[in-house]
């Protein structure tokens, strides 16, 4: 599969934007604004066309996504923004920081503007589906969640049924610390946004691109959802399992002392949520299954290598790393 990508600088309040289009092989036309992806022409505008100003926006989810998405949108915005959360105690944390404006219902989604989902990929389509009939013909909905194959087709099955729209989004921003308590509004400055079009209509994506732009993201990309799980499996999966095999080793415990900047950087994303990573990576699992293989075929390689005691042909090896990262201008 040959991969095209075509870059659009934009700024706005002196924060450059980058625009990347994705996908397999795609028709690409490309003006000051505007980019053909998959045969379907989005305008996107220069953010200062963008009307993210006084609107009505639902936050779903109020952990460290979802509520550094209300708080930002409360920074960075006009919008008023509603807040529903299964648990009560992030409600009632974030209306006394002032993430949210109200405290929100299912009936509040018929005036909503934009839902934002920022759930479990299967409590969001489950709450979608649910309240499907309250959602206004007029709303964009958006999901916040790092897998898009299984998501993206329900999702957009659910919208198209009663005549609201979706749009897949994935914000590449975290902490290793979950929930509300470490939400933060500028979370999301400078980070990437993944944007899965789903065939919705080009004003519905330059709203949600003009969002991103205006709450901070650096970059933002679009792509298919099998694209996209493929790349997450690599960047963003494929680590977290990286991390928490190195923590199992017996040494691990005694490290104090010992270590310094390599142990902290391999093992950072070690303190995972479980439940939600666990989740991921059965929904993706193809593709991080073969992330692992690739990895445990390198680690094999290097491991006979040492084990050879061949330093010319260790070296080799080592230095193929070191001009994969340099090309990459990292």
């Amino acid at each position: 599969m040959i991969l095209f990508a075509v870059r659009l600088i934009l700024f706005t309040a002196n924060i450059p934007c980058v625009l990347s289009y994705f996908g397999k092989a795609p028709s690409m036309y490309l003006s000051e604004y505007a980019v053909e992806f998959n045969g379907i022409k989005y305008i996107l505008s220069s953010g200062k066309k963008v009307g993210v100003k006084d609107m009505d926006i639902v936050v779903v989810g109020l952990g460290i996504i979802g509520g550094s998405m209300a708080k930002a949108i409360k920074k960075y915005t006009d919008s008023r923004v509603y807040g529903i959360n299964r648990s009560p105690l992030p409600i009632q944390k974030a209306m006394e920081c002032g993430a949210i404006d109200e405290i929100g219902s299912p009936d509040t989604l018929k005036k909503a503007d934009i839902v934002i989902m920022g759930t479990y990929p299967e409590a969001a389509v489950d709450f979608v589906s649910k309240n499907a009939d309250k959602i206004n013909k007029d709303c964009i909905v958006i999901d916040t969640s790092g897998i898009k194959s299984k998501i993206c087709p329900q999702m957009s099955k659910i919208a198209k049924e009663h005549g609201f729209t979706f749009v897949g989004f994935h914000p590449m921003a975290g902490k290793e610390k979950n929930g509300f308590d470490v939400s933060d509004a500028d979370l999301f400055i400078g980070a990437n946004a993944i944007i899965i079009p789903c065939d919705a209509p080009h004003s519905a994506v330059d709203k949600i691109v003009g969002l991103a732009k205006k709450l901070g993201f650096g970059s933002v990309v679009f792509a298919e959802p099998e694209e996209h799980d493929k790349m997450i499996a690599f960047t963003s999966q494929l680590p977290h399992v990286i991390a928490c095999a190195y923590v199992f080793s017996p040494n691990c415990v005694r490290h104090k002392g010992f270590s310094g900047g390599s142990y902290r950087d391999v093992s950072r994303v070690a303190n995972i949520n479980a439940k939600l990573w666990s989740e991921l990576f059965i929904e993706n699992k193809q593709p991080l299954v073969e992330e692992i293989d690739t990895l445990i075929s390198n680690l094999n390689e290097i491991k006979r290598g040492i084990e050879a005691g061949d330093r010319e042909e260790l070296e080799n090896i080592l230095h193929r790393g070191k001009v994969i990262k340099e090309a990459l201008g990292e």
